[in-house]
Parts: structure tokens; C-alpha cells; sequence
């Protein structure tokens, strides 16, 4: 019998990673359940358990009296004698309960006990467990879905996929494998309640985290992200060695790192720039791959005015002011856009300090740069342009668009 006890602890403390400590002590509280439940108290009453044998021992202190007056604190000194010889008046013997004696309801409550303070410690271990790696990326199996919501495994319990926390197109199956960022875990009466999303900006970070070397020993470092998920992401690196290029850390060779994050965020196109300290340079690199003829940067107010050549208006805005959004959320500056025309019919803007050489931004150069600049090229395609607005012809209603960290479009 005691052997197959141990056994069963190793078992339980294998498989559910509770403490063999925690497993006598709920066996020692449910003899005492027991007896309470058998003698109507055990105030007296103590359990002692050999850890290496596992041999227990159940006994009650009583105190040895002339006249028993209470069965369960107090034996007889005849009694007394017949269990050790040298028992007197006023001494306390330790009288052994055999548990075999317990009728059915004791036993079934001293069952109940182990088995309760095993669920308690079970949801106790998870949540730890998975306490410790919120804020952070795991890898889940695609259960069912519940309402709207997706209940994903992982592993040793299942979280849940709000509605909200889903990218807008994704559409999982049964079985399938995604990776998931832990938003929040709660304890709760039930067991722990984990909160999941694919939508976090964390959840890319995370990625390249794993993915890249160089970010996980910090040698590049991500300053700023900004995310539309399901869409586009844009994400400023620096590297904190002269000898590393940053943005090709990031990218690997043929984009064979950053593509595997693309194809982990189901074709989420990404640009990777570099991070500058001086908010011009930045507020250039984050609009690419639209090119830049002047940036006017206030750090103190926050606010930026952006001249870019006409027919590059339509690219600097992106679909849906989606470019230029995401890039007043990366640097945290509000950015306003003009076209050159327009720039030059502003009060107080002078031309002639912001001249360029047209054969700087000819389609030919246009095109290979931003090869280079931006991965998943083909939003951006010539075709496109005239649903972002049109190339050279810019309507009225873009004139005058203002792009704030908090996505507001004001005209």
C-alpha cells in the first residue's frame, strides 16, 4: 500500500508539477477530516507521515483519568496500563486510531479533500506558469470556436481569442497552429483565465525577438512600432554596434527573417527603417518609401510640416492616409503633408532653400530605391495609385491633411 502511495505521488508531481510536500500535507489533512467526521472532533488528534516510506501514523493525545468523562479526550488509567505499563494519573498517551475503522462517509470526505487540494495547487501551478510569460509570445493549437470568440490550447489549459483581439480576414481551422501574445491572466474560482491577441504591436516585436539574433542579444535595439494589423507594419531599429547594419539584421538574407514574420502575420506587410535621433531624419526614414524634398520638425510642440515632390503626394499619404499614419505613430510627431505646389503657395515658404535635382527622384531611381526600402513591394504598385488618390493629380480634400499619433484625420 505504501509503496503504490508513492508511486502515485511521483505520478501526481511529474505530470502535474505539484510538490510532494503539498501531497502530504493534504493527505494529513484529510485524516484529520476523518476523524473529525468519525469522533465528531479532532482537536486532540495528530497525523504524522514519514516522507521516505511513506508510512503514517494517526494517533490521539488523551489524558489518563480516573473517570472517563469524554471518550475522545480523556482513557481510563486501567486502560491506560494496557498500552503501556508505566501510563499514571494525569499523564497524555498517545493512543493509536486505526483509519481502517473510518465508515464510508469519512472515508469518501477525506477523498474529497486530497482531491481538492490537488485541483487547488493544479490551477495554482498553471497560473504561475503562464503568469510568467504575460507579455509575451506562445505558440497555441486552434481548439473551436466559441461564439465569435476562439478558444485556443496551450498545452495545459486553454485561452481565449476575443473577437476584438482577431485580425479583420484571418480565418483559423481546427488543429491549426498559430502563435498568440499573452495579453493578461487571471485567477479566478474556475482556474486561470488567459486573454490572448494577434493584434498587439507587441506580438511583431515579439517575433523579431525571436527571430532576430542580433535584437535578442542587443546588439539592435527596436525604438518605435506602429501597427495596423493585418495591414501594415512599420518598425524603427538602431544598432548599437557601427559595425552591424540594423535594418538588414532585421531583414536576413533574401529577407529570409522577415519573411517568416510576414508569413507568421498571414502576409501583414512590415518596413523595416532606421531610427535617427534627429526628428527630420527619422520623420523622413518613416515615411519612405516616399521621398522627401524638406521636413520642418518642432520638437517641442510635437508637429512636423513635410514637402514631398507632387507625384509623390498620393505615396507619402498611402492608402486610405495609411502611410502617413502609421508613421506620425511611429515617431509621435503630428505630421502635416504638402506637395511641393501647395508648399509654395503657403505664407512665408521660400522655394529656393528647398530646391532639388529633378533627376534625384526620376521614375527610374524612385523604383530601385524603394525596392530596397520597403518589403512586400507590390502595395505601392503603379496600379495602385490612383485609388490612394492618383499620382500627380491630388484632390482638393487632401490638401490640407493633418496625421496624429491617435489616428485622427483632420482637414
Amino acid at each position: 500500500m505504501n509503496k503504490e502511495l508513492m508511486e502515485a505521488l511521483d505520478m501526481l508531481e511529474k505530470e502535474k508539477e505539484i510538490s510532494k510536500e503539498t501531497l502530504f500535507d493534504a493527505i494529513e489533512n484529510s485524516l484529520l477530516t476523518a476523524c473529525k467526521n468519525h469522533f465528531g472532533k479532532a482537536d486532540n488528534i495528530k497525523v504524522e507521515i514519514d516522507r521516505e516510506t511513506c508510512d503514517f501514523l494517526c494517533y490521539a493525545e488523551k489524558e489518563v483519568v480516573e473517570e472517563v468523562e469524554d471518550d475522545c479526550l480523556q482513557i481510563s488509567l486501567e486502560d491506560a496500563q494496557e498500552i503501556s505499563h508505566k501510563a499514571a494519573l494525569g499523564d497524555i498517551l498517545h493512543v493509536e486510531i486505526k483509519s481502517k475503522e473510518f465508515g464510508r462517509i469519512a472515508t469518501q470526505n477525506a477523498k474529497n479533500v486530497i482531491l481538492q487540494k490537488i485541483r487547488e495547487e493544479e490551477r495554482s501551478v498553471i497560473y504561475n506558469q503562464y503568469y510568467e510569460k504575460e507579455k509575451d509570445v506562445i505558440t497555441g493549437i486552434v481548439q473551436r470556436y466559441v461564439g465569435r470568440n476562439i478558444s485556443i490550447n496551450l498545452g495545459k489549459t486553454d485561452a481565449v481569442l476575443n473577437e476584438s483581439e482577431q485580425v479583420r480576414g484571418e480565418d483559423f481551422r481546427p488543429t491549426e497552429r498559430i502563435k498568440v501574445y499573452i495579453l493578461e491572466v487571471k485567477n479566478t474560482p474556475k482556474g486561470p483565465r488567459i486573454l490572448v491577441s494577434r493584434t498587439h504591436p507587441e506580438l511583431v516585436k515579439r517575433l523579431f525577438e525571436t527571430e532576430v539574433t542580433e535584437i535578442k542579444d542587443g546588439t539592435v535595439e527596436i525604438m518605435s512600432i506602429a501597427r495596423e494589423a493585418g495591414s501594415r507594419t512599420k518598425i524603427a531599429v538602431r544598432s548599437n554596434n557601427p559595425n552591424v547594419d540594423a535594418v538588414g539584421a532585421c531583414v536576413g538574407l533574401n529577407g529570409a527573417r522577415v519573411n517568416s514574420i510576414v508569413e507568421e502575420l498571414r502576409g501583414e506587410k512590415i518596413d523595416i527603417i532606421n531610427w535617427d535621433d534627429n526628428p527630420g531624419n527619422l520623420i523622413q526614414n518613416a515615411l519612405s518609401p516616399a521621398k522627401i524634398v524638406a521636413v520642418f520638425a518642432d520638437p517641442d510642440e510635437k508637429t512636423a510640416k513635410v514637402v514631398v515632390p507632387d507625384y509623390q503626394l498620393s505615396l507619402a499619404i498611402g492608402k486610405e492616409g495609411q502611410n502617413a499614419r502609421l508613421a506620425a505613430r511611429l515617431t509621435g510627431y503630428k505630421i502635416d503633408i504638402k506637395s511641393e505646389t501647395q508648399a509654395k503657395d503657403a505664407p512665408g515658404f521660400r522655394y529656393e532653400d528647398y530646391e532639388y535635382d529633378e533627376d534625384e527622384y526620376d521614375e527610374e531611381t524612385y523604383d530601385g530605391e524603394y525596392e530596397e526600402e520597403t518589403y512586400e513591394s507590390d502595395e505601392y504598385a503603379p496600379d495602385e495609385y490612383e485609388e490612394a488618390g492618383g499620382g500627380d493629380e491630388v484632390s482638393g480634400a487632401e490638401e490640407n491633411l493633418e496625421y496624429e499619433e491617435d489616428d485622427s484625420v483632420e482637414e
